[in-house]
């Protein structure tokens, strides 16, 4: 099955120059603009509509935004965040780092004992553990450090810049805790996608991870995250009700991870794919209800049901990022392929039908 069409995402000299462009991890909709992220940044792009005729034939115009302009980050304001996951409700632009170990890469070229040597060296990056909450000023239509809307200011509030870091909250977890200390691509913690329900019972954030995968179930995490009680600059997690400060949600994607989420209706699409450096299946799930489930689930693949297969390369080609835009599914991809780079500059994201 081939996209109903593809559009061009264009990105300035800067990003790309920066390899933005060729590395994106989380995109989202809202209204005529567009949210983007590339995973080797500490920045949120925002992309506008370019209409021909009343059809959106491509997105330009974009406006970076460093999050160190904005809220406290724990590493240096230029270090990456690795930003995997982007959500937008309400107020709030909601973004999220990868929380994970890297493990370096053999370079080719470098000697057997260099390879090993490499293998053996394994970086935190502090950038990498937030949760970070901004609020849009609907005059501008982006993020500041403080907006005043309905008689009450919103101020920008991060998790983790304070040793207050999700993988804090995941040390006594019996499932993930034997996970926080294995870098991301051999299987440890890593965060890819976050989504964002409110509805009068409150507002719910789920966080995907891309890893573990445990024993071929895949794990999604509830959290309440809200403005610290004392710090209006900092967010920490509130209890669900049960004595507990997250749910955890497994997850039959038939032996992937998470690699993005994304709320329509009451429902949570699933962008599903290898927790591995490798490239193989890339599939979209339907979770009917998932945004409003109130009990620890164990969600068997027949509720999940396959709404895409998407098509993806080898090496290249990889689906990231997906959001519900216009009443289709928009897909941004990592690693592109030569032909979705356009004459001008742009990079191809595909539409597919909502599914």
């Amino acid at each position: 099955m081939e996209p109903l069409r593809r559009v061009p995402l264009h990105f300035d000299d800067t990003s790309r120059a920066g390899m933005t462009h060729v590395n994106l991890s989380a995109v989202r909709g809202d209204g005529e603009h567009l949210w983007v992220a590339g995973d080797e940044t500490a920045t949120v792009e925002r992309l506008t509509a370019v209409r021909t005729g009343g059809h959106v034939t491509s997105y330009d115009h974009q406006v970076t935004v460093a999050l160190a302009d904005l809220v406290d980050l724990p590493g240096p304001p230029h270090e990456e965040a690795d930003v995997e996951g982007l959500a937008r409700s309400g107020p709030w632009l909601w973004a999220v780092g990868s929380h994970s170990l890297k493990r370096k890469r053999v370079r080719a070229g470098d000697s057997d004992v260099k390879a090993r040597a490499r293998l053996g060296r394994v970086v935190r990056e502090a950038n990498r553990f937030v949760l970070v909450r901004l609020p849009v000023d609907p005059a501008t239509g982006l993020p500041a450090r403080e907006v005043r809307l309905d008689g009450e200011t919103l101020t920008a509030a991060v998790l983790g810049a304070h040793d207050d870091d999700l993988t804090r909250e995941l040390r006594d977890d019996d499932l993930l805790a034997p996970f926080l200390r294995i870098p991301s691509k051999d299987n440890g913690l890593d965060v890819e996608g976050v989504a964002v329900h409110r509805s009068a019972a409150g507002t719910r954030l789920y966080v995907g991870l891309r890893g573990p995968v445990l024993r071929g179930w895949a794990v999604l995490l509830e959290l309440r995250p809200r403005t610290h009680r004392k710090h209006p600059g900092r967010l920490q997690l509130d209890d669900l009700g049960d004595g507990t400060r997250h749910r955890v949600h497994l997850l039959d994607l038939q032996g992937l991870g998470v690699r993005d989420l994304c709320p329509d209706g009451d429902d949570l699409l699933v962008l599903s794919g290898p927790s591995m450096a490798l490239s193989g299946p890339v599939r979209v799930h339907r979770w009917a209800g998932g945004c409003v489930t109130d009990a620890a689930e164990v969600v068997r693949a027949a509720d999940l049901p396959v709404v895409h297969e998407l098509p993806h390369g080898r090496g290249e080609d990889h689906p990231e990022g997906i959001a519900v835009v216009g009443g289709e599914l928009l897909v941004v991809l990592d690693s592109p392929a030569a032909s979705r780079h356009t004459h001008d500059g742009g990079v191809l994201a595909d539409v597919w039908p909502l599914g």
